[in-house]
């Protein structure tokens, strides 16, 4: 796989997620196996460029090449500065969002909501691509919604001003993230072009990696909320496609050490406070799932000091080493039930 100049590692990509795809989930995830990792959204109003969040956005410290940033906005000349913007600080890949489905994005006619208006995407993309030296990709749905479906002009019109890779989710921007993903729309795209393709959505399991890539015929496949809390799916997935056999389940002793390094480089990044409340959401993601969890994932944001939190990763992991080496999960109804108890 390969974008511009960039030969990446493998063909896992991780998927931009708002909120989650900051500077320490992104090193950790190409620590743990992906090939890329693209950064959560950057606005293009470059009246918010000296703001905290855009000036962390940007910070890429420490972070593996290539540094993929992703850019959000529905005026040319905007998306134009804030890719050289981005360029300045460090991104050697821009990748253009017009794949978010969330209202906030739609309403200000930003993410999926530019698939409506395909003249506007012709002019975003060659600003884009005009003002910047580096790949520029873009990420996009099969449609605005089932009766549009208009991915393969879209992908044929990048393709033509000079997009190096195409990422696809494969619902439209009416279906959110509901009901199951279908990959048709992205195995036609991949016959009517010859950029790199990477596929997106409801891939959760090396199975389904694999098969989404036969099926498809796409260059890679793109990982988000499956990575959540399980930031080595890339290893297992990569070991798979490579062996056909699966990798034993981490030892509880290693996801022990991946989230408490995780966490303080979230303190770290974030500062204490701030780090300690993000923090709180991936450590809810870890241990889903897992054996009398529900109780500590509630106790976990009743904590106010990053030492209680430690402590109490600590304690809880302390007590799974005693029962297991490996990581054992919960019937998915009991935790279920349990969760809401606790509640």
């Amino acid at each position: 796989m390969q974008i511009g100049p960039y030969k990446l590692k493998n063909n896992l990509v991780v998927a931009p997620m708002a909120g989650v795809t900051d500077r320490p989930f992104r090193i950790l995830c190409k620590k743990l196996g992906a090939g890329l990792a693209v950064s959560e959204m950057v606005t293009s109003n470059s009246l918010l460029y000296g703001s905290t969040k855009t000036l962390r956005r940007a910070n890429h410290e420490g972070e593996v090449d290539p540094i993929s940033v992703q850019i959000a906005g529905a005026d040319p000349k905007m998306m134009a500065e804030a890719a050289k913007y981005n360029v300045d600080n460090g991104a050697q890949i821009i990748d253009i969002n017009m794949g978010c489905p969330a209202k906030k994005i739609c309403n200000v006619m930003a993410g999926s909501a530019l698939l409506k208006d395909e003249p506007l995407v012709s002019q975003i993309l060659k600003a884009v691509v005009n003002a910047v030296e580096v790949p520029v990709t873009l990420k996009i749905r099969t449609g605005w919604d089932k009766q549009n479906r208009n991915a393969i002009a879209v992908a044929r019109m990048a393709e033509d001003i000079g997009i190096q890779a195409l990422a696809m989710h494969g619902r439209t921007r009416a279906c959110l993230y509901m009901g199951d993903a279908e990959y048709d729309t992205i195995a036609a795209v991949k016959q009517a072009i010859k950029i790199p393709l990477i596929a997106n959505g409801d891939i959760t399991t090396p199975e389904k990696a694999k098969y989404v890539l036969e099926y498809t015929g796409a260059d890679a496949v793109m990982i988000g909320r499956a990575a959540q809390g399980r930031p080595w799916i890339f290893r297992e997935i990569a070991h798979y496609l490579a062996t056909g056999e699966h990798m034993l389940p981490p030892e509880v002793s290693e996801i022990h050490s991946v989230m408490l390094e995780h966490v303080n480089d979230l303190y770290g990044f974030y500062g204490e406070l701030a780090g300690m409340r993000v923090a709180r959401k991936h450590i809810s993601w870890y241990t889903k799932g897992l054996k009398d969890s529900a109780n500590f994932r509630h106790m976990m944001n009743q904590l106010q000091t990053i030492d209680e939190q430690q402590a109490a990763i600590n304690t809880f992991f302390e007590q799974l080493k005693q029962q297991n080496q490996h990581l054992q999960y919960a019937d998915d109804t009991d935790e279920a039930l349990a969760e809401a108890l606790a509640a």
